[in-house]
């Protein structure tokens, strides 16, 4: 059902560009699959780029290999100086340690490689659920109505228009916070001087549809691959602090200004649907949790009967708590008066 539930989101995305064709007079059959073209082009071109980067890292992949086991070896020694131990059971054990890890992590990434595959598959279809969703909106629209009296329909089209606004306003910020993030993420790390920036980069900003969590899950790859393999301790730490401005930058500058009409969700339970995202589909789950919750807050802020779940998962009734600037001057004295 996720690639189901992808696509829904991604038509909410889609819809403003289908939308405006239709205005100009372009039949909607039409309209969707000039708008699902392009943008299974866009999607393809990011793809042949990171293919071509792959490609070049999968060759180099051996000679990579070698050289992490060296600086383990190397690591191995330092930790050995630096605590005393001299024993010769002891000399490659952090290189041992690393090996049967992943000797017992080769089924799982045969596991995975199967399960890459059957999602590449799953994903094959979304063209086609999106051209879907697109073109029978109004029919499903029109079934709502019919499930309600003459009365409501009013409050349900109120309730409709705002799902559908955040909802697209939602998809089209995350989107351009990724693309935002490719940029800076390569440039950075092309300064600091990390092999395979591009692919790094772009691999750190897709994770970025994972709210909360995305770039510091990205930002790992690029440190363990600059401190494993590339072996410099001062590029670890570069990559570090520059992750942890980024981080700061996409949530208090990028995502609220570029986002907008994003969900109302508090932290904790934003945090709480990632989690039994993740855990019942997986990353594509820990992607839908969140604006899918965002939609379900919206359906209780119009009902009375769920208006205790809306206060639950909103953000208001903490405002006594909440860390501001006057509290800070008060606490530090500067607002007393004299």
């Amino acid at each position: 059902m996720y690639p189901i539930s992808m696509a829904v989101l991604f038509a909410y995305l889609l819809y403003p560009v289908e939308k405006k064709l239709e205005q100009w007079g372009v039949p909607r059959i039409l309209a969707n699959f000039i708008t699902i073209i392009t943008a299974v082009g866009v999607f393809s071109g990011l793809l042949i780029l990171l293919y071509m980067q792959l490609s070049s890292f999968l060759t180099d992949f051996p000679a990579m290999q070698d050289k992490a086991l060296s600086n383990l070896d190397r690591l191995q020694r330092t930790i050995d100086q630096r605590f005393g131990d001299s024993s010769p059971q002891n000399k490659h054990w952090l290189r041992t340690q690393v090996v049967e890890g992943l000797e017992l992590s080769s089924s799982f990434l045969s596991e995975l490689l199967m399960a890459t595959t059957n999602t590449l598959v799953k994903f094959g279809l979304m063209p086609v659920y999106v051209f879907l969703a697109l073109y029978y909106r109004n029919k499903v629209e029109n079934f709502i109505y019919r499930q309600l009296p003459s009365y409501q329909h009013s409050k349900a089209q109120q309730e409709i228009n705002e799902i559908s606004n955040v909802t697209k306003h939602y998809m089209a910020g995350v989107v351009i916070v990724i693309l935002i993030l490719c940029v800076i993420n390569t440039t950075g790390l092309l300064l600091i001087g990390v092999e395979y920036a591009i692919l790094l980069g772009i691999l750190s900003a897709f994770m970025n549809f994972i709210p909360y969590f995305g770039t510091l899950i990205g930002g790992a790859i690029p440190l363990l691959y600059t401190f494993v393999i590339q072996g410099d301790p001062n590029k670890a730490l570069a990559v570090l602090g520059f992750f942890l401005v980024v981080q700061f930058t996409e949530n208090n500058i990028l995502t609220p200004n570029i986002t907008g009409g994003k969900v109302n969700i508090n932290p904790m339970f934003t945090i709480l649907s990632i989690i039994v995202g993740g855990m019942i589909w997986g990353l594509p789950g820990m992607f839908v949790a969140v604006p899918y919750l965002g939609m379900f807050k919206i359906y209780c802020d119009h009902n009375p009967d769920l208006s205790s779940w809306s206060f639950m998962l909103g953000t208001e009734g903490t405002e006594e708590h909440a860390l501001t600037f006057g509290k800070i001057k008060d606490a530090l004295g500067f607002g007393k008066k004299k």
